[in-house]
């Protein structure tokens, strides 16, 4: 039955990057997210030692069970995983991996770090998503992800209450589509059920 399950491991991945403003964006993504996609939907929250409370708020949003990571965690599609504080995130064997947070100090690079685990040890299809916050976390490793043939998303400016890291995804030249956090929820519907982003125009520049 392990073995069943480990080569099942090929469903879509959605890692959603975040900060200061997040939880605006991943209610309102989720509450018009289908619970039956066959997605999994990971919110790497970029924070150091504020113990995160999305586990306890999410669910009022979804349908989808949300499930605070723990070490080697088997990620499941129809989930939403959320990354606890003071931890890197990795992906290893269709488990989670965490290790001690690599940047105790200045601005964590979390979201990045796990975008670049997915990119080497996922073979289903990457969607990256990154929404409001402040710095840039995450934007290093958005063209790594449209190499293995990955989407990116930015979410608009106009709708992030800190547009800090989606405007630094967007500088990295590697985003496919900038849209409010109701279009991305819509997008990712659209393209994991054509099986590409290809479908529709690409959001202007902000």
């Amino acid at each position: 039955m392990v073995a069943k399950n480990r080569s099942a491991m090929d469903f879509p991945v959605v890692c959603v990057g975040g900060s200061a403003g997040g939880l605006d964006a991943y209610t309102r993504l989720l509450q018009h997210f289908p619970p039956d996609t066959g997605v999994a939907i990971v919110i790497v929250n970029h924070l150091r030692t504020v113990a995160t409370m999305l586990h306890e708020i999410l669910p009022r949003y979804t349908m989808m069970p949300v499930e605070l990571i723990t070490e080697q965690l088997l990620i499941e599609p129809n989930h939403v995983f959320i990354i606890p504080e003071q931890r890197d995130l990795h992906m290893q064997d269709g488990e989670f991996r965490l290790k001690p947070i690599s940047k105790p100090r200045g601005w964590p690079d979390v979201i990045t770090v796990f975008l670049r685990s997915l990119t080497e040890n996922w073979d289903g299809q990457l969607i990256a998503v990154i929404v409001s916050g402040y710095d840039g976390d995450g934007a290093a490793a958005l063209c790594g992800i449209k190499e293995v043939g990955g989407i990116t998303i930015a979410q608009r400016l106009d709708t992030a209450p800190h547009p800090d890291m989606p405007e630094s995804a967007i500088k990295s030249g590697c985003i496919d589509f900038i849209l409010s956090p109701e279009d991305i929820a819509r997008k990712i519907v659209q393209i994991v059920g054509t099986g590409s982003g290809s479908s529709g125009e690409p959001s202007p520049g902000f």
